[in-house]
């Protein structure tokens, strides 16, 4: 069966309460330029309000939702799924993090052939990434692997969370890893020292259990 985009009042569209989804401002505005500037975004994810007859709760979409919304939209494109709580409650925790890595070769041809119409400012405008970080990723050599072709991934980001004891305690282990002489950047200084770091706890684990 094909799958049909409906198009849906913005009134009738209800945000989900358990969206664990976050957009900062910045990147936020890029979205609402990219619609405005293209007239295109993927359709909305949607399923029949359990509670509210003829309205929609958002399952996937909800910052495309405020972006219409902020842009005077009165309509948006949505597929419309017939799931039920717990199907919407897996759909909410993985629609937005399941995904693979960008290859950096293939995302540095990307980034120089878009380079060639656009000033870096102006596609910091509108790409996910920062200024700065567009033209780091533009300084970088392009890869090229002999032999078998291999797909070297871009770098990626790692969250966790700890409290202020703790996060004393890291920051002083990264500063202890770190070489004063290494001219790095600051956020490839402190992954380096934080591997190193990795490095040698795995090492004294590994010990450990063969001893």
């Amino acid at each position: 069966m094909k799958t049909k985009i409906a198009h849906i009042a913005l009134d009738k569209l209800v945000p989900h309460l358990d969206n664990p989804n976050w957009m900062s401002r910045g990147n936020f505005a890029k979205l609402v330029r990219n619609i405005e500037r293209t007239h295109h975004y993927e359709p909305l994810i949607v399923r029949p309000h359990p509670d509210k007859a003829g309205s929609f709760q958002i399952i996937n979409g909800h910052h495309r939702c405020d972006a219409l919304k902020e842009l005077g939209h009165k309509t948006a494109d949505a597929v419309i799924w017939n799931v039920d709580d717990e199907q919407t409650a897996i759909l909410l925790a993985t629609l937005n993090r399941l995904g693979g890595r960008d290859s950096l070769d293939k995302k540095l041809a990307l980034l120089r052939r878009l380079r060639r119409h656009a000033s870096i400012p102006e596609l910091a405008k509108r790409l996910p990434q920062t200024r700065g970080q567009l033209e780091r990723l533009l300084a970088r050599k392009m890869l090229r692997p002999t032999g078998t072709h291999t797909q070297v991934p871009a770098a990626v980001p790692l969250v966790f969370f700890v409290d202020e004891a703790q996060r004393c305690t890291i920051e002083e282990a990264l500063s202890l890893a770190t070489d004063p002489a290494d001219m790095k950047a600051k956020a490839a200084h402190r992954a380096t020292a934080l591997t190193c770091l990795a490095h040698s706890f795995v090492g004294r684990t590994q010990e450990e259990s063969n001893g």
